[in-house]
Formats: structure tokens, C-alpha cells, sequence
């Protein structure tokens, strides 16, 4: 199997190390060159153009900040597309709405590629020890030809539905952590009003059954404006509007909508003071 890669940032950098380090032919790419320095010294190998990247690949991974870089890179001027093979087969691993990756099918299907939605949830730490958990959407034939080498990087991967539903599961998982880092910050204030150590109550919630991913996050970078300046906040952010863009109304959203913005909006707050 001969795989491409472009987009070697947070995530993407170490999924495709993972891949390459697993014996798998893969070839790497990115806008920015000192990204590709950590891969001249392979396994992987560096191509000098993007349109290189594409040529006789079965699997072409990207992994993009958003939908608009996503269509550059594969549908632009200088995109990978037209140079991948018929048959060939496109993962997308940013998150993007629903709506945006199904369009991206439809313009990839025009050029004889198949296209899995393959958002991962884990951050940098967990794709470097391969235990992302990737959320994928696509048909069932495609999903099972790459459940292996979606594997050298994901400790849990987990076929939800059509193109489309890996989008809808990354962007409601998105809006729990949010919600999950607020009610943290605010447990933490109250407990703190109420005299109690901060790190000793930070173990009641580990232990308990509190405990999250959010409130982990939250005591480790040490309070919700650490995590407001980080880069959790852009992507945080940009994944509650995508979600509250694919309901159809505010209602649909509920409770768990609701409570993603109020967490925005904290986020906001906490970095301004």
C-alpha cells in the first residue's frame, strides 16, 4: 500500500510518522518547509511538489486546519487530486462541517476517488503513542480496506455511519470537552469559595465519577484562562460554531449546544482578564 500525507502540524505530524514508522510506503508534504525537516531523514519520504504526493497512492491522508485548506490542497490550482490514481481514496482527518466534507466527496467522486470523513480526537501526546480515537464515516467496503493502517495511529477506530458522520461525532465530542472545561472551571471556583485545596480537590475529581477529559485538562494547564490562550481556543471555537451550524435549529443543539457557547464565551472572558 502506498500512502500520501499532507498536513504535518499538531496531529498531523506524528499520524504520519506512525504510519511510515509502521513499514508502510508514505509520502509526506507541507506548505510550510521546516515542518519537513523532522522526515528528511525518513522512513517517510519528502515530495518536492504537492501534485508528487498523489502519484500512484492508494490512500491520501490530510490533515488541515479547515475546509477552505482542504479544497485548496486537493481541488486547487496546484492540488493532489488530479495526480492520484482512479480508485484511489482520500481520508480526511480535519474537522470541517458535514456539509463540506460530503461536498468534498462529490468533488472528489468526479475525479474517481473514494473519500473517507476521518476526524481524530486526542491531540498531539496521544497520536505520538498512537491512541488517537478516529471517528469515521464513509462506505462500509472503503472503511474495512483501511481499518489496518488507520490502526498504526489510533488506539480505537470506530465506523459511524455515511460521509458525514465522522464530522457530526468529532463536532459533538468538541462541544462536550468545551462544556466539560467550563463546569470544571466553575466546580473548581466554588470548591475553592468554599476553602478547599484546589489540588486536593483536583484528585476528588480524577478519582470520581466527575472525572473527564476536560477536567484533566483543565488542572493540568492550571486554570480556564491557560486554556483560553492555548490553541484549544481557535479550535474549540471553530468546532461549536460548525456544530451549531449543522442543526437545523438552536433547539435541536439543546442543552449540550447551549452549554458549548456559554463555554466559549467563558473561554473569552478568561483570557481578558
Amino acid at each position: 500500500m502506498r500512502v500520501g500525507f499532507v498536513g504535518l502540524g499538531d496531529q498531523g505530524a506524528p499520524i504520519a510518522a506512525r504510519i511510515a514508522a509502521a513499514g508502510v510506503d508514505c509520502t509526506v508534504w507541507a506548505r510550510r518547509p521546516e515542518t519537513l525537516d523532522p522526515f528528511r531523514a525518513g522512513p517517510a519520504r519528502v515530495a518536492d511538489a504537492l501534485a508528487d504526493v498523489g502519484e500512484g497512492v492508494d490512500l491520501l491522508g490530510t490533515c488541515l486546519f479547515d475546509a477552505a485548506g482542504t479544497w485548496e490542497v486537493l481541488f486547487g490550482p496546484a492540488g493532489v487530486a488530479p495526480a492520484m490514481p482512479a480508485g484511489a481514496t482520500i481520508a480526511v482527518h480535519s474537522t470541517i462541517s458535514p456539509d463540506e466534507v460530503r461536498a468534498l466527496a462529490r468533488e472528489a467522486a468526479t475525479y474517481g476517488l473514494h473519500l473517507l470523513d476521518a476526524p481524530v480526537s486526542g491531540g498531539r501526546i496521544r497520536a505520538e503513542a498512537g491512541e488517537l480515537i478516529t471517528m469515521v464515516g464513509g462506505e462500509q467496503s472503503t472503511f474495512a480496506r483501511f481499518d489496518p493502517l488507520l490502526r498504526t495511529f489510533s488506539a480505537e477506530v470506530v465506523h459511524v455511519g455515511p460521509v458525514g458522520a465522522g464530522q457530526h461525532a468529532k463536532l459533538l465530542n468538541n462541544a462536550m470537552l468545551a462544556a466539560h472545561l467550563a463546569l470544571a472551571a466553575d466546580a473548581f471556583r466554588i470548591a475553592e469559595g468554599h476553602g478547599l485545596d484546589p489540588v486536593a480537590f483536583g484528585k476528588v475529581l480524577a478519582g470520581g465519577s466527575g472525572r473527564s477529559f476536560g477536567v484533566e485538562m483543565y488542572a493540568r494547564v492550571g486554570g480556564l484562562a491557560a486554556v483560553a490562550r492555548s490553541q484549544a481556543r481557535p479550535t474549540l471555537g471553530k468546532d461549536v460554531a460548525l456544530l451549531a451550524d449543522s442543526m437545523v435549529s438552536d433547539s435541536e443543539g439543546g442543552l449540550l449546544l447551549s452549554a458549548a457557547r456559554a463555554a466559549i464565551a467563558a473561554f473569552d472572558t478568561a483570557a481578558d482578564d
